[in-house]
């Protein structure tokens, strides 16, 4: 494999060629999407719902058990891999960020969600415990796919509405960290600071640069991330890039020059160095030790 796809949400849509904006579906392990894994997207959010079967779901190398009565979430830019029973049924829900926030008057709204853009590096999934949880998900998600296939006047402000209903759910049984605070302004800075660094990793930018395309100073950035997560604003762009190289690394067979260049980085000799400082192992270390399993 030369590199990793990255798909749009027209790529899940089998029924039409129109560019769209959302998608609403059952799942199983027969959806029959040309798509190859892993992936990314690119612009647009997933909603996975797992009602029955059994898996793995592998999202930015880290492995998510599948299991009945599950709500996974990946936001854009994020590789993802599916290993599913055969027996695997759900609903899956795809949007881009401007169909949820159309006629919203806050363009940041999505970064309220702690499962998109989490500040923690991970995304682990919403497990429903009770039965009255479990119907009122279901219940969500099948108006809203009955909603898409009937395509009665005002469908999509009505799907609008009913993908609030199961992001609002969500998010207030969703297991957030004790240390979590509320959410506010600095946390809605670094997650748009955390999207821009998904964005642009491969541009392989500097703070001031990332400072810049957020209209604030390098200065208020860096304390604004300080304060919210305790780190400095290069740990998180040097976290986002080493993640990228072991992407590459991992996915592709790219060689260690190629994926240098593909990052942006003035050579490859730097780039190895930079690598082995983050990590304590060269790129093709990594790799050699990745096909023992040890890393």
């Amino acid at each position: 494999m030369q590199s990793i796809p990255v798909y749009s949400i027209d790529k899940f849509n089998s029924k039409t060629e129109k560019t769209i904006q959302f998608q609403i579906e059952p799942f199983d392990i027969h959806r029959n999407f040309k798509v190859t894994y892993p992936h990314r997207h690119d612009d647009f959010y997933e909603i996975l719902f797992i009602t029955q079967g059994e898996g793995i779901y592998t999202i930015d190398m880290q492995d998510y058990v599948i299991k009945p009565f599950t709500i996974f979430f990946v936001s854009p830019g994020q590789i993802h891999e599916l290993e599913l029973s055969e027996d695997v049924q759900g609903y899956i829900f795809l949007f881009t960020s401007s169909f949820y926030h159309f006629n919203k008057t806050d363009p940041y709204k999505l970064f309220e969600l702690p499962f998109f853009y989490n500040l923690a590096q991970e995304t682990p999934p919403l497990c429903l415990k009770t039965e009255v949880e479990k119907q009122d998900f279901v219940e969500l998600f099948r108006k809203a796919m009955n909603e898409n296939q009937l395509k009665l006047t005002d469908n999509e402000e009505v799907i609008r509405a009913l993908l609030d209903l199961i992001l609002i759910q969500s998010k207030r049984i969703y297991p957030v960290s004790i240390t979590e605070e509320p959410t506010n302004k600095g946390r809605i800075l670094v997650k748009r600071f955390k999207q821009l660094i998904e964005e642009k990793c491969q541009e392989n930018l500097s703070v001031r640069e990332y400072a810049e395309l957020l209209k604030i100073t390098s200065n208020h950035l860096s304390e604004t991330v300080k304060s919210v997560t305790g780190r400095t604003s290069t740990d998180l762009i040097n976290d986002r890039m080493i993640m990228e190289i072991k992407r590459y690394l991992t996915h592709t067979d790219l060689g260690v020059s190629e994926i240098a260049y593909q990052l942006n980085f003035a050579d490859q000799s730097y780039f190895s160095k930079y690598f082995k400082k983050m990590t304590e192992v060269s790129p093709l270390e990594f790799r050699r030790l990745l096909s023992t399993k040890i890393v």
